[in-house]
């Protein structure tokens, strides 16, 4: 008998990219409150948040693969755009991404049930179309901003404000694929 997977996330676009792959999993959200947390270098806080996640429902769970992720936003002028508490800040993020590149990491970390890790880190690129205000007001209108590093998302109609992206968009939505799968076979978590 194989393993179970769990999801140290309750992010619902996590969650379905690992169904888009067939896979059957529990869903255990992390305590870990990443507001906290000193790293403020975006990739090594993306990577460092995704270890503490999955240690952190690893710890009740041994015997079972635990999956943590975590996605972090840098816009084109260096700042770290994490989840905005509210639209006000959700309209700041956009203005500071308006017309630019941001750079999306997205880390996972899978523990196998023997407490090994396996890691790895993706980064995206996300170019963003010139947005008017009225652009921000009808993004804030949706409220889909809301749990979203950056204040955006790339998976729905979030994409009407993107010009292109470069990169793996999996990646960008929450959880590299990709880098799941590779990760995953080194764990021995068959697929």
């Amino acid at each position: 008998m194989s393993a179970s997977l769990i999801l140290a996330s309750t992010s619902p676009q996590r969650a379905s990219l690992l169904k888009g792959l067939g896979l059957s999993f529990d869903i255990v959200p992390s305590t870990v409150d990443e507001d906290i947390h000193p790293e403020r270098e975006p990739a090594k806080r993306s990577q460092t948040l995704a270890r503490l996640k999955a240690e952190n429902v690893a710890y009740d769970h041994a015997g079972s693969f635990v999956l943590g992720a975590d996605t972090l936003v840098v816009s084109k002028n260096g700042t770290l755009l994490e989840k905005p508490a509210d639209a006000d800040e959700a309209r700041h993020m956009l203005r500071l991404q308006s017309g630019g590149e941001s750079i999306v990491y997205s880390a996972v970390c899978l523990i196998d049930p023997n407490g090994q890790l396996h890691e790895g880190l993706d980064s995206s690129s996300v170019f963003f179309k010139t947005l008017t205000d009225e652009d921000i007001e009808w993004w804030i209108g949706t409220h889909l901003w809301a749990g979203r590093s950056g204040a955006f998302q790339i998976d729905g109609p979030g994409q009407l404000m993107i010009e292109r992206i470069e990169g793996d968009w999996s990646g960008i939505v929450g959880l590299p694929v990709y880098l799941f799968g590779k990760l995953a076979r080194e764990a021995g978590f068959v697929l």
